[in-house]
């Protein structure tokens, strides 16, 4: 693909995924009669500004905690990258997982910045499969925390959202048994690889046929060799699910922090965490951009079995804008200077 049309496809996906979000937020405030923009405005200032400050700060570490993550695996396999380019392959993450349809749609993206910095396309793919292999298991284990915490929390929930917790659940887990699958045997990858080249050689589309080959060969083998590293020392696949597990903890307590910002109870702040678990594994596999709509179904219809309706929708549309639209529009705009700062020094 060109990067023209690369450019317009994603340019199309930004507008899609603007027009889902105003039009989500005017459904949310369209279903809570009693509460309007401006009334939101007011309910903002009036708040505890500590936890809201707090909340703010979480949406932000769940950025650079992805960094950390990869850049732990990638010290690992003898790349050193500092915050800045964690930063960077962080944000381009988030920012394309928001506008496409993949959960996954910003994996390409952070190794497209990745493999700029000088690491190879092997080991950046190792790297990333090991990341969401990780990113998949810590929401996996927050959801089994929650129960644990809360344990009427899953049955609290109506039909239509337990139905989606429920396969939001078996998709996570199928996905961490995949990306396993893929990180102990590279054929997986790279076999069917070899056998398109060799299809679209015989139908005359390509040529250097052995030129691919090669290339792909080489990929092939640092992929291998990084795999190996990774799985013969636990201490990265443990450092790893540390940072990942930080990077959804820290996301998933801002509706807590955002909950007592508002003035609610304090004993209940656990109770909203746990519901938060349980409603990103709800939305998480669903092919929309940012979950919007299902994960705003499925925060209103949890959070109001333990709140006031008014308070429950008031803490669903800013923490989703602390989460999501804030932290998008940041990840955007970090990684347009990032691309921009690495063209000026490709001229």
């Amino acid at each position: 693909m060109s990067n023209k049309k690369k450019v317009s496809k994603n340019l199309i996906w930004a507008v899609i995924s603007l027009l889902l979000a105003v039009l989500t937020v005017r459904l949310v405030l369209k279903q809570s009669s009693d509460l309007s923009f401006t009334d939101l405005c007011t309910i903002l200032k009036e708040s505890d500004k500590l936890y809201m400050a707090l909340a703010a700060l979480a949406s932000l570490l769940f950025i650079w905690f992805e960094g950390s993550a990869i850049r732990s695996i990638l010290r690992r396999a003898g790349y050193k990258r500092g915050p800045l380019s964690g930063l960077l392959f962080s944000t381009s993450d988030i920012y394309f997982s928001a506008i496409t349809p993949s959960a996954t749609g910003g994996q390409p993206a952070s190794a497209f910045f990745m493999i700029r910095s000088g690491i190879s396309a092997g080991i950046t793919t190792a790297t990333l499969v090991l990341n969401l292999m990780m990113y998949t298991l810590s929401i996996i284990a927050l959801g089994i925390i929650s129960i644990i915490i809360s344990p009427k929390a899953f049955t609290e929930f109506g039909t239509a959202s337990r139905v989606f917790i429920i396969i939001g659940f078996v998709v996570m887990l199928l996905l961490a048994t995949g990306f396993f699958l893929l990180l102990k045997n590279e054929k997986i990858i790279f076999k069917p690889a070899c056998k398109i080249i060799s299809f679209l050689t015989g139908k005359n589309l390509i040529r250097n046929k052995e030129h691919l080959q090669m290339k792909i060969e080489k990929t092939r083998a640092d992929y291998k060799a990084c795999s190996d590293l990774i799985s013969g020392h636990r201490g990265v696949l443990i450092v790893s699910f540390i940072w990942n597990f930080l990077q959804r903890t820290s996301q998933i307590m801002v509706p807590m922090l955002v909950y007592a910002a508002l003035g609610g109870e304090k004993s209940l702040m656990p109770a909203v965490f746990s519901k938060q678990c349980l409603i990103t594994i709800g939305y998480n596999f669903v092919p929309i951009p940012g979950g919007m709509g299902i994960s705003d179904y499925l925060m209103i219809d949890g959070l109001r079995t333990i709140m006031e309706s008014s308070m429950a929708y008031s803490v669903e549309l800013i923490s989703r804008g602390l989460t999501f639209y804030i932290c998008v529009l940041i990840s955007g705009i970090i990684t347009l200077i990032g691309y921009l700062i690495g063209k000026r020094k490709e001229a």
